[in-house]
């Protein structure tokens, strides 16, 4: 996971509308640090070496500045499976605490009736184009707020807020991808209108983010036709974990050997369970059928909410 892409997960860096949580609020937020570091020390051992000095001595050894080439013990030559399980325990501590923040999230939004939806994509799939036709298109219905997540620049945030829906920009730094606190820290900014719909923009990435719950109710994977077919097969994690499939794009077939069939079919490979559609946020194809899809899942939510 994030260990080795090199990203820092842990929610240290990031900032929320260019400013750090302890700026917005006076206080850090919790972040999955794990505390209970193992530093590796230089040690000096006494070792019992035994040495065979039959052979004679003609110099004089200054003991207290002689040092002795030893090597390592077999056991800590083979350090590695040591550092696997290291790693392996991090990452347990780190996704048990973002799975702790996820829930408070989701509870908190299932108390005001909000139905959120994580959309995740690589970069260039069109998730923003996307986002501004679907907040355009559905805007009169609903109450909109939009977290957006990007390694740096608030660039996407501002073409949101021109639709007129509120929108926070996380900036994460190195960080792939949103954890839990940062949405809980957003959440804290946006105030999200009851009954309202709350699009999480991560960032673009096919792999880190399908391992971070976030509190959402549902995830979106947006998909380029630019992108290539095999791409569920490629990154099949991110495609097991997302409930909608939107083939995005569409309007570029023409222009493209792409055979949107058997992506399909390697998609659903992958989750038997997913759903799939095929639409042009340029053009609007098949955007209705996301906003029906939309719509029956915010009905949900909000009868949910009244239940409760």
């Amino acid at each position: 996971m994030c260990n080795e892409c090199g990203c820092g997960s842990g929610g240290t860096g990031y900032k929320i509308n260019g400013k750090t949580p302890a700026e917005l609020h006076g206080h850090a937020h919790d972040h999955p640090h794990d505390h209970d570091h193992e530093h590796s020390h230089d040690h000096h051992h006494d070792h019992d070496h035994p040495h065979d000095h039959d052979h004679p001595h003609d110099h004089s050894h200054d003991h207290e500045h002689h040092h002795h080439v030893h090597a390592a013990p077999l056991a800590a030559v083979h350090q590695p499976s040591v550092d696997s399980e290291r790693v392996i325990r991090i990452e347990r501590d780190i996704l048990a605490k973002n799975n702790d923040v996820a829930r408070q999230n989701r509870a908190r939004l299932a108390a005001t009736g909000t139905l959120a939806l994580n959309l995740m994509s690589s970069p260039g799939s069109g998730k923003t184009t996307l986002l501004v036709r679907t907040i355009e298109d559905l805007k009169a219905k609903f109450p909109i707020a939009v977290i957006e997540g990007d390694q740096q620049t608030d660039n996407d945030a501002e073409r949101i807020r021109a639709t007129g829906a509120r929108a926070v920009q996380i900036n994460t730094g190195k960080g792939c991808h949103l954890e839990a606190g940062m949405v809980g820290a957003a959440l804290d900014d946006i105030k999200a209108e009851p009954g309202g719909l709350l699009f999480i923009e991560n960032v673009g990435n096919l792999v880190c983010p399908a391992g971070f719950d976030l509190g959402e109710a549902h995830k979106v994977v947006v998909l380029s036709v630019t992108e290539g077919e095999d791409k569920p097969l490629k990154y099949p994690d991110m495609f097991a974990v997302a409930d909608l499939l939107l083939l995005n794009k569409a309007d570029l077939l023409p222009h493209l050997k792409f055979d949107v069939g058997r992506c399909l079919a390697a998609a659903l490979t992958v989750n038997p369970h997913l759903q799939t559609l095929v639409v042009s946020a340029e053009t609007g194809e098949g955007m209705a059928a996301f906003y029906a899809w939309i719509e029956a899942r915010a009905t949900l939510s909000r009868a949910a909410a009244v239940r409760a």
